[in-house]
């Protein structure tokens, strides 16, 4: 299921971000790049998680040799995070990446991103120009007292200029803020100036509680206003806990495509049955299901199948035991130490 705002499409090795695709997950690579042993190790892991995208630093020329590694053992694609040293993109495009991220406006002048565009060009390689709060140039940020949102949307849109002087339109943008309320009205005001596909994300959002919330009201405001091609959940934390947030976030929009959806009742005094164990039970076995089904976990066996009637298939707690239902409709009822089997039975047949 795609956003609304349809941008234009771009394509990144074998997957399509804009023009109506599916929002994809993205997450980067946070071994030392040198490490290529265990970047690749990392990468398989991220991929394995549901990871769409992932990106890598490559900060000298020794590090160009993790792009080759990853894409003979990736099958999604590979993207190289490069800063100041144009000549490490035009190597990694050379290495076969899928995608660059550069700030132009840290490449240095106008016939280093020329070469670049070039590299990129020559090979249908996309560029994604990310901007952020700590990137926007000092006479921006004179201009608008500060980095605020529409000094970083002035920002990215002039650096968009420069590549589009040079031909070259196969462009993403993210304007990113660690300020959840600056990154939305940034990404909104870029989102009413162009066509581009944009790369959503609230940076240095902090460790997995509060980023994960940060993230979630960032994006999640975005994607809900049909704003948004691709995310990433930035985290300091391990980057496979960044795909399943990201995961999450787009099932709570219902843009996950084929996956499920819980919905579980937060309990109160006439719950029966361990419904939080349940639940968590449930959540984690719903990450191997790939149908887009709605499973409720609910608390009371008188209220719980009306109150969770349009699910497709749930379970409503009682005394030591749970009613299975379907569509609000009761099956049977099923012991408490069996209830998940036998929910998950249920949820393998349909």
């Amino acid at each position: 299921m795609s956003t609304g705002r349809v941008s234009r499409a771009v394509k990144v090795g074998g997957l399509t971000i804009g023009g109506g695709a599916p929002v994809t997950v993205q997450s980067m690579l946070n071994k030392p790049a040198h490490d290529v042993e265990d970047s690749v190790r990392q990468a398989l892991a991220l991929e394995e998680a549901g990871c769409d995208i992932v990106r890598a630093a490559v900060p000298d020329m020794e590090a160009v040799r993790l792009i080759a590694a990853l894409k003979e053992k990736l099958h999604i694609p590979v993207v190289a995070d490069i800063h100041f040293d144009y000549r490490l993109a035009v190597e990694c495009a050379s290495a076969g990446v899928d995608k660059i991220r550069i700030n132009p406006g840290n490449i240095g002048d106008e016939t280093r991103v020329r070469a670049v565009v070039d590299a990129c060009r020559a090979r249908g390689i996309p560029i994604r120009i990310g901007v952020n709060s700590g990137s926007v140039e000092k006479e921006l940020l004179a201009k608008h007292g500060g980095a605020t949102p529409q000094a970083m949307a002035e920002s990215v849109m002039r650096h968009v200029a420069i590549l589009e002087k040079h031909d070259f339109t196969d462009i993403v943008l993210s304007i990113k803020s660690s300020d959840v309320r600056k990154m939305i009205e940034a990404y909104r005001l870029v989102a009413s100036q162009c066509v581009y596909p944009l790369h959503l994300g609230v940076t240095e959002a902090g460790t997995y509680k509060m980023g994960l919330l940060k993230s979630a009201v960032g994006i999640g405001s975005l994607l809900a206003d049909g704003i948004g091609d691709t995310i990433r959940v930035s985290l300091t934390d391990d980057p496979v806990r960044e795909v399943e947030a990201g995961r999450d976030i787009l099932r709570a929009l219902d843009l996950a495509g084929d996956t499920p959806r819980l919905v579980s009742c937060p309990t109160c005094g006439r719950t029966r049955i361990d419904l939080i164990a349940l639940a968590r039970e449930v959540e984690a076995r719903l990450r191997d299901v790939h149908k887009p089904i709605t499973v409720a976990v609910m608390g009371c066996a008188v209220n719980g199948p009306g109150e969770a009637s349009a699910a497709d298939v749930g379970i409503a707690g009682g005394d030591g035991c749970a009613l299975l239902f379907k569509k609000g409709k009761i099956i049977r009822k099923v012991p408490e130490d069996a209830v998940v089997d036998a929910l998950m039975d249920e949820i393998v047949e349909m």
